[in-house]
């Protein structure tokens, strides 16, 4: 089958020539995604995990129609859930981070045929609004068929990422039948590779949000410019041929080829050679997706950063000169000067497996473009005018950690926006992802770490940074401070054992309830404001700047330590969640803090409902709100107060009454005052009235 390679071109044609582009485009994706799981032998294997970094398979196939319902519901696209309980269970677990839930053991999966009945109740919907949604040409960030191309977009991640934990899954679960088409090109030989020459020049990266060509992800649009001098870069991708030297001279065996993580990577995994490898007696085999056969020595060896690192080191010794991985900027220039766009390679599923490395020409090189994803040594970074898109505002910034390395050129599986020169992906160092790489001879300098110190660069983040952590304002004292010491008489009464701080945003009430709860759990829709709390645990401090006035800013830091929080912190931890839809694990609390939520969120009236079972008897639901109704938060028609109807007015807190009283005591109202800093001269000054709400039997 041949499969659209690119994405969709967003400035051209009609509205109706870009309807049926767009819908040939998600049809593709959403059933080669199915497809894929047509490869257990049976249904039941979905629910094996290959990785334990990772959810079973039956968590990806659910969770990429959930993503289109999750995103539309939040860009108010649609009004109704398809599945409130599948679009919490399935929403959240694409990388390994500290607010991943692993945990199996927490979650009772659907049957197979519930997901696949879901799955065609979401391709349903999102075919209607294909063919019936308002947009306009350019398609650009702000239309809202941009959340449609971001959902097929998401699922091409997904298709190719699925696919490596197929290859990881014992192959007893899988068909030997080719669905899909592999090639066979395999040799014992293996081409010999060198050091060529690439002319240095001037690398530049624009892609504008208000009119792109193809659909991209936040960390791409921007202006990047950077010089490049002359270097060298090897010719072909490094092969299982050239890798087994480094294996049969006991690379594996050496720490001084491996990076401090490296090594600890190693002893974790004793690894004595690449992970899709299999020995038998003195023989190596290759798994493939769903086969195995004897190791293609031509192909492009497929291994962690950690490993790519090592040979470097191994070849640096065996060349008497230094090479190493290339930077990003240094691989767009060896783009340019092949001009590897208007090149045939491997990419776009024309096969469903690797080719020699010497087959796809480019110029004097080979492979600069598909085959394998290439590792590069650059940590994702931030361009200078990076701005999160809202309706997925933490698909790149939960990367910005140092331990995310960009991978560039895409792979024989990759589709769509993976197949652009300026795709920005990240992958742990340690992950696997049909990834290569080539090495370099070069004198370029180039970006080892994201920052020396842990920086939040977002304004609205570094706002609500120092609403929380900052020093009092105009006498008002810190809020999030404030707010506790005016609970803790009430909390003295209760249990506590556990505590859940929802919507914690950057965490420092998290903290704060630490010092009394055996365990808190900050729990936030954006995984950008969790990621500070994250940040705070793991860094000695956090550097944030706020607006003074115009573009002049000041810098500012936050430690637990300075704070008094260090001691409590490992009891604190933190995940991303909905508050209107809640996964059934979170329960079990003596105290549920909520401040200045229930005011935006989509749907207040279904969290009211809900809650209440999350808390233990005697226990403790803390509400604190100004009551700022917004339509841009939460639909009129969904408002607890702050309107008139049938000539009566409804106060927020007359609602909170009529929905909690029959299953709460109203303990107490207290009013709390807080002051929000904009800029040096401009404060905000609100009061939040907090109600503290005592569980009957």
């Amino acid at each position: 089958m041949n499969y659209i390679k690119n994405s969709v071109n967003l400035n051209t044609g009609s509205i109706e020539e870009k309807r049926e582009e767009i819908k040939k485009q998600f049809l593709q994706t959403y059933e080669l995604d199915e497809k894929l799981f047509d490869l257990l032998k049976e249904k039941d294997f979905i629910y094996e995990q290959p990785n334990r970094l990772r959810h079973p398979l039956i968590f990806y196939y659910g969770h990429t129609a959930t993503f289109f319902i999750n995103k539309l519901i939040l860009a108010n696209i649609i009004k109704q859930r398809v599945n409130p309980e599948f679009e919490s269970i399935f929403a959240i677990g694409v990388d390994e981070m500290s607010w991943d839930d692993l945990n199996s053991g927490n979650y009772k999966w659907p049957k197979f045929e519930e997901i696949k009945d879901y799955r065609q109740k979401v391709k349903n919907i999102i075919l209607k609004l294909i063919d019936n949604i308002e947009f306009t040409i350019p398609i650009n960030w702000d239309s809202s068929m941009w959340i449609i191309l971001m959902g097929i977009e998401h699922e091409n991640i997904h298709i190719e990422t699925s696919s490596v934990l197929l290859r990881e899954l014992d192959i007893k679960y899988l068909k030997k039948d080719e669905i899909f088409t592999y090639s066979n090109e395999s040799s014992n030989d293996y081409p010999i590779n060198e050091l060529i020459d690439v002319k240095g020049g001037a690398v530049i990266l624009q892609k504008d949000r208000k009119n792109p060509i193809f659909y991209g992800w936040d960390n791409e649009f921007s202006y990047h410019a950077s010089k490049i001098d002359d270097f060298k870069a090897s010719k072909y991708l490094v092969s299982n041929g050239e890798f087994l030297e480094f294996v049969k001279e006991d690379g594996y065996n050496k720490p001084e080829f491996f990076s401090k993580e490296g090594r600890e990577w190693l002893g974790y995994t004793n690894a004595k050679h690449p992970t899709f490898w299999i020995k038998e007696d003195e023989n190596y085999f290759l798994r493939e997706i769903n086969r195995v056969v004897s190791l293609p020595l031509n192909y492009p060896v497929d291994v962690n950063l950690y490993e790519a690192e090592a040979f470097c080191k191994y070849k640096s010794q065996k060349l008497g000169i230094e090479v190493r991985l290339p930077s990003e900027d240094e691989y767009y220039r060896l783009y340019d000067f092949v001009d590897a766009g208007n090149k045939e390679a491997n990419i776009g599923l024309i096969q469903f497996n690797q080719s020699p490395v010497n087959k796809y020409k480019f110029d004097e090189f080979y492979d600069v473009v598909g085959n394998v994803w290439q590792w590069t040594l650059t940590p994702i970074y931030p361009f200078d005018d990076f701005v999160p898109h809202p309706i997925y505002d933490d698909f790149t910034t939960p990367t910005y950690d140092d331990r995310h390395a960009l991978i560039k050129g895409g792979s024989f599986i990759s589709l769509g926006n993976e197949t652009l020169k300026e795709s920005r992906y990240a992958f742990r160092k340690h992950f696997f992802q049909h990834a290569g790489f080539r090495y370099v001879n070069s004198s370029n300098e180039y970006r080892t770490k994201l920052n020396d110190n842990v920086y939040e660069t977002d304004e609205l983040i570094s706002q609500y940074c120092e609403f929380h952590y900052g020093n009092e304002n105009f006498g008002v004292k810190n809020f999030c401070v404030n707010s506790v010491e005016l609970l803790n008489p009430y909390i003295k009464n209760i249990k506590t054992s556990k505590a859940l701080d929802l919507g914690c945003s950057v965490g420092r009430a998290s903290f704060e309830l630490a010092k009394t709860f055996d365990e808190v759990l900050g729990i936030d829709f954006s995984a950008n404001f969790i990621n500070v709390g994250v940040k705070l645990k793991n860094y000695d401090s956090l550097i944030y700047k706020i607006k003074k006035e115009g573009e002049l800013f000041e810098e500012k830091s936050v430690s637990l330590k300075d704070l008094g929080l260090e001691q409590i912190k490992n009891k604190v931890s933190f995940m991303q969640g909905d508050a209107c839809n809640l996964k059934d694990i979170y329960s079990g609390f003596d105290l549920v803090f909520c401040s200045n939520l229930i005011d935006r969120l989509y749907y207040p009236q279904k969290f009211l409902d809900d809650i209440p079972s999350r808390i233990n008897k005697d226990g403790l639901l803390v509400l604190l709100s100004p009551y700022t109704w917004l339509e841009d938060y939460t639909p009129k028609e969904n408002w607890l107060g702050g309107y008139i109807k049938d000539n009566k007015e409804i106060s927020t807190l007359d609602s909170l009454k009529n929905n909690l009283s029959s299953q709460f005591e109203l303990l107490d109202i207290i009013d709390v005052p807080f002051v929000i800093k904009e800029t040096a001269r401009k404060y905000q000054h609100t009061i939040s009235q907090m109600t503290i709400w005592k569980k009957k039997d």
